[in-house]
């Protein structure tokens, strides 16, 4: 069976105006979410966004968890490098106690050179910090006292009590698309959680090489399958709706020179026609399910979390999304077992 998950960016372009009904927005999403019979919601991390991005996702899952009974909350991702990892792990014990064992913790390094400053951590140190931060947290998660030496962190007789409801603490998720991320998620993490807008072949290749170090550390492999997806009664309806605002993050990150398109020369070759075919699942119910078997083969995964409303432009709009949601659950999920 195929899992559906929503990953929401709560953020107002451009200037960040009235967040608590953005934030409302999102918590009736979730809620909406578990009714339909998506397993889990995720929120991201940002600072300093001018579009007003909400920078405490564990605290939108607190949000979240007390709103709902059975959906899985999560951050995808958390920027661990630049918190504390006792904080961290305190944080997050605290949510999945709130949610009775549901909380996910998902991770990632972080590459904005402002945040860094912001948060007085040095950006060179941050893949120390990170899997220092996770070594720490799984330790502290024990319930039971211990000390740690490492280059980032020194602690001495530390017990972190209570102890989350999950045993031996919540999965921690490892977000990335590059080579050595996917490594560290191999060698470290529970899950690893692909780009949400890398190509299938791209993506396929970086999971066959995620399979065979988890294997070589001798850690279960789980693929979580990100993507941008929006489900409507007609294509023609679902481009209109979601086409625009997929499009729009897509031209940002070729801007910035992301990863996931590097091998687009021109900006020319921006179409929804040419890049949505192997990136974003889009279209009527029966397309969508198509779309989801194809990648669950490709890669393969068990989880596909759902990127539906784009920071970048804001939209769709929460109406649009709610529809959305609810064609998902009628007519999509369902087929996915």
């Amino acid at each position: 069976m195929l899992k559906l998950g929503l990953y929401s960016s709560i953020a107002n372009p451009p200037n960040g105006d009235d967040l608590a009904r953005c934030t409302a927005e999102a918590i009736e999403e979730a809620v909406l979410a578990e009714a339909c019979g998506f397993d889990s919601f995720f929120f991201g991390e940002h600072h300093q966004d001018r579009d007003g991005f909400l920078p405490s996702p564990v605290v939108l899952c607190a949000a979240v968890a007390a709103r709902t009974s059975r959906i899985r909350v999560g951050t995808s991702v958390l920027l661990l490098p630049l918190h504390h990892p006792i904080q961290v792990a305190e944080d997050v014990a605290t949510v999945d106690i709130i949610s009775n064992g549901r909380m996910v913790l998902g991770v990632g390094l972080g590459y904005q050179e402002a945040d860094f400053r912001a948060f007085g951590v040095d950006r060179a140190s941050r893949v120390r910090r990170f899997e220092e931060s996770i070594d720490i947290m799984r330790l502290a998660w024990s319930g039971e006292p211990f000390s740690y030496s490492g280059t980032e962190f020194e602690m001495r007789d530390v017990q972190i009590l209570p102890r989350p409801v999950q045993r031996p603490g919540p999965p921690i998720w490892i977000g990335g698309w590059v080579p050595p991320a996917v490594e560290r998620a191999a060698r470290m993490g529970d899950a690893w959680v692909t780009g949400p807008s890398m190509d299938m072949d791209g993506t396929a290749q970086l999971a066959t090489a995620y399979r065979a170090g988890a294997d070589a550390h001798r850690r279960d492999a789980e693929i979580v399958l990100m993507r941008d997806a929006w489900v409507a009664p007609t294509q023609e309806e679902a481009a209109k709706v979601y086409g625009p605002e997929v499009m729009k993050a897509y031209r940002y990150y070729w801007r910035n020179r992301a990863v996931a398109f590097q091998s687009i020369e021109s900006e020319a070759e921006f179409t929804l026609e040419n890049l949505a075919a192997n990136r974003v699942i889009m279209g009527t119910p029966q397309m969508c399910v198509q779309q989801f078997q194809r990648w669950s083969e490709a890669l393969p995964t068990q989880t596909a979390l759902l990127r539906l409303r784009h920071a970048h432009s804001g939209g769709p709009p929460h109406k649009e999304i709610m529809k959305t949601i609810e064609l998902f659950g009628r007519d999509v999920i369902p087929h996915l077992t």
